[in-house]
């Protein structure tokens, strides 16, 4: 299988703006409140005063002493709670197109305002259940919006980032389901917190993240069959993956909701440590756009693995240090190195000069980023992401590394996943030759590794270019599609051992 890419965890988007909940708390400057009961003076919670006031603790304790309540009741966990804590027994929190089923009427609550010590804790988790019943319906509404099928839907995905002799590009573009699942994860996981919140709440990171891609999963053997009788139906079949997954998300939300486990935790795990406490609600844009951008880029990274597209650098930024220099035109400098991204293009006409050998240029494709259908991917992000993947597994990133990441990075916070779009480590896995080690060694005509895109522009590599290791240097040739490929050792003396 094709490297993938990484999805997939997440200091996560910018600011979020839907309004979450149906309770709306009223707030009085002199400290006076409304006829509302004690259960008001809990209304201006942070996310913290979840385990400031052991919360998680007292839901435990909660859910162990009503099991009966909650197996009694037809609507189980939320209905029962509902009843508990308001008196209301319809409090199911189901996904089921009502606009009232998680409705929070609490000023005046006879049953709340009467819980005693016990006031606290019930209303942060019934506000908790609200906004985590918002965020699946949110979610819902942000993969049904017409500007990701209109992203995805394009007719031209082989003719314009795959040029080659053999018609690769139905096998990979079937790789790209492979990977689906866990992008749609990372765009549905990243939604749910905020900035503030991740890293404090690794419990509800992971489940977030880990319930996203099962929830993906279980609509992906539905595509399996999916015939790509031409490139053109890739943004077809993406497109509607990502709005079938909802299906599964509304699944997710009405078992967790009735107390049942999904992808392996129930609602506990979710709302531990105050995720959805004060839960500002889904940035629909923000998600329609991260979630396109990975998906667009996750499908150029398959037609580019197909092909001799590579990443050569690692010399000081501007070069000028005797192993030749890069195209400035797709450069990436980052912690002083330079690095470059190449397409070897094989001679197309018969030859019997220099030219025989093909030369480098830039990527198919590459003139059309950063501009209309593909404005969210750039240049640099593929150079960025690719670097980052090669640095974490080399060649061999693939889904289950990124689904790793980025739920590590969602629940410990190293990292925002969903604001970083197609640069996020691993949506691009164009191979890294790292070739700054060369500074130092005499390589036979080692001023021509790196070159500028030309028709006239044939690097050669004579010995252990990458890192001066002779099994990296192999192991890239592979990954770069160049294995008995003689045109980078054309001029060299003796085999350079690749």
């Amino acid at each position: 299988m094709l490297p993938s890419l990484a999805l997939t965890a997440v200091a996560l988007l910018p600011a979020v703006q839907a309004a979450p909940s149906n309770h709306q708390p009223i707030h009085h400057p002199s400290g006076i409140y409304r006829r509302c009961g004690a259960v008001s003076k809990y209304y201006n919670q942070q996310t913290s005063d979840w385990d400031t006031y052991k919360t998680g603790d007292w839901l435990n304790t909660w859910w162990d002493n009503n099991g009966g309540l909650m197996s009694n009741s037809s609507a189980g966990f939320a209905g029962a709670f509902g009843q508990w804590a308001m008196g209301n027994p319809d409090w199911s929190c189901r996904d089921d197109g009502s606009d009232s089923d998680c409705d929070l009427q609490l000023c005046d609550n006879r049953v709340l305002n009467d819980r005693g010590d016990d006031i606290r804790s019930t209303y942060y988790v019934l506000e908790s259940v609200n906004r985590l019943h918002t965020y699946f319906t949110g979610i819902g509404e942000a993969f049904t919006t017409t500007a990701l099928g209109a992203a995805l839907s394009k007719d031209s995905w082989a003719t314009t980032f795959y040029k080659d002799k053999d018609d690769k590009s139905v096998g990979a573009l079937k790789q790209v389901l492979t990977l689906v699942t866990t992008i749609v994860g990372v765009g549905a996981s990243f939604a749910g917190l905020g900035g503030a919140a991740a890293g404090a709440i690794a419990g509800a990171g992971n489940a977030l993240t880990n319930g996203a891609v099962g929830a993906t999963n279980n609509v992906m053997p539905d595509h399996t069959d999916d015939t790509f009788q031409k490139s053109a139906d890739l943004g077809g079949i993406l497109g509607s993956i990502v709005v079938d997954s909802l299906k599964s998300f509304t699944t997710a939300n009405n078992q967790l909701m009735s107390g049942q486990s999904y992808s392996g935790a129930d609602i506990r795990s979710y709302l531990s440590g105050g995720a959805f406490l004060a839960y500002p609600g889904v940035d629909k844009n923000a998600v329609t756009d991260a979630m396109t951008n990975m998906l667009v880029g996750t499908s150029i990274n398959q037609l580019y693995r197909t092909q001799k597209i590579f990443i050569m650098g690692g010399g000081a930024c501007g070069d000028n240090q005797g192993i030749g220099s890069g195209p400035q035109e797709a450069t990436v400098c980052r912690d002083g190195k330079a690095w470059y991204l190449y397409y070897w293009q094989e001679n197309d006409v018969v030859s019997t000069t220099s030219h025989q050998w093909g030369w480098v240029a830039s990527p198919p494709g590459v003139d059309q980023l950063g501009q209309n259908e593909y404005e969210g991917v750039k240049v640099e992000d593929i150079i960025n992401s690719s670097l980052d993947a090669y640095n974490v597994a080399g060649y061999n990133y693939n889904a289950n590394t990124a689904a790793s990441r980025a739920s590590d990075a969602i629940s410990s916070a190293w990292a925002s996943p969903g604001s970083q779009g197609a640069s996020w480590e691993g949506i691009f896995t164009v191979p890294v030759c790292d070739v700054g080690a060369a500074v130092d060694f005499e390589y036979q005509d080692k001023e021509y590794i790196l070159q500028p895109y030309g028709h006239d522009s044939r690097p050669v590599w004579c010995g252990p270019i990458c890192s001066g290791d002779a099994q990296k240097t192999k192991d890239f040739i592979s990954a770069a599609n160049m294995d008995g490929f003689e045109s980078p050792k054309h001029l060299c003396s003796e085999d350079p051992g690749y």
